[in-house]
């Protein structure tokens, strides 16, 4: 069966990844990663604050957002384990353990300061670069457009000062994702990861305080990224990663079906070990096997909003056939 896949101009033996968490801080298992199968390795963020304060502490500020999905493991762990210097210095490390490419990650929202540290990343050894671009917007004033432009000129200040292969990684929760996926298209972005995850806060109302909450993703999630990946799908250039929600073999193989060049998982990982990759790897090649597949190429976009057999599906229709469908009681 050939499994290769084509991510951020690499070509790889299949499209399972571990995605951005502070696993990649020890090395061991950065090594036993590899070992399972791991076709690349994505490094945690470096924060903007990071850089901008220039110590190896940071002040922690939103490290709920972007390291949600792995702050259970990191319960015992000091915040931002890795500043700037170490950070660059465990990316050197992490090139000289392993085979495959190494992704960097860059977190940030404005267009200054921070951008000018991924030319430091690339002369490091950086296989390529994702920027999670993390933003809430509250201002009232502050709109849509204003909101997308922020992204696109993040993107902007990196692509300016890198030649290294850049992947955005975007949240589902802009008013046209559609157009700014095709607007980072227009600028030489070379991947978008669906999705970046929002860990909303929850209310102590005893210590009337507001306290960071965290759960690892399960399959459930990986819905609406398969919607996305199969609206993207063939309508932008840049290679299409899912982020959130592959737990098993067969989420695996719906994300592939849907349109994702690669796929990328933690949460399946902190709860079972890095041999978790060669179980869902086994288990999607057995499935392409079962159906027929003689390769990974010719099942991937099959159910994306070009190819699928029925494309309203994935825009209105899906949402009237639901409201129609429920058969239990009606509660009073």
């Amino acid at each position: 069966m050939n499994l290769t896949t084509t991510y951020l101009g690499f070509r790889l033996p299949h499209p399972l990844m571990p995605g951005a968490s502070p696993m990649v801080d020890d090395l061991d298992m950065v090594r036993r990663l590899e070992d399972a199968g791991a076709a690349a390795i994505v490094m945690h963020s470096l924060f903007e604050e990071q850089i901008a304060d220039g110590s190896p502490a940071g002040r922690g500020a939103g490290l709920e957002d972007s390291f949600g999905e792995s702050l259970r493991y990191m319960q015992s762990r000091p915040v931002f384990a890795l500043g700037p210097d170490r950070y660059l210095e465990q990316l050197r490390r992490i090139r000289e353990a392993v085979a495959v490419p190494v992704i960097a990650s860059l977190n940030g929202v404005t267009a200054s300061g921070w951008p000018a540290y991924a030319a430091l990343l690339e002369e490091a050894g950086a296989s390529a670069l994702e920027l999670n671009i993390y933003h809430v917007p509250t201002d009232p004033r502050e709109d849509g457009t204003a909101v997308e432009a922020r992204v696109l000129d993040a993107f902007r200040a990196v692509r300016a000062v890198v030649r290294l292969p850049l992947a955005v990684k975007l949240s589902p929760f802009y008013s046209s994702l559609a157009h700014l996926a095709r607007a980072l298209d227009g600028l030489g972005a070379d991947g978008l990861v669906l999705f970046n995850r929002f860990y909303q806060p929850d209310i102590d109302p005893e210590a009337f305080d507001v306290v960071p909450t965290l759960q690892l993703s399960d399959p459930v999630e990986l819905r609406l990224r398969l919607r996305w990946l199969a609206i993207l799908h063939g309508r932008v250039s840049p290679a299409l990663a899912v982020s959130g929600g592959v737990h098993t073999g067969l989420d695996a193989v719906k994300a592939v079906l849907a349109g994702a060049h690669a796929v990328q998982m933690v949460s399946a990982l902190l709860r079972h070990g890095p041999e978790r990759l060669t179980v869902v790897l086994g288990a999607l090649e057995r499935w392409l096997e079962e159906h027929g597949y003689d390769s990974l190429a010719q099942a991937h976009g099959s159910l994306s909003l070009l190819r699928c057999p029925d494309p309203a599906a994935f825009e209105r229709a899906n949402y009237l056939r639901i409201m129609q469908s429920w058969r239990g009681g009606l509660g009073y």
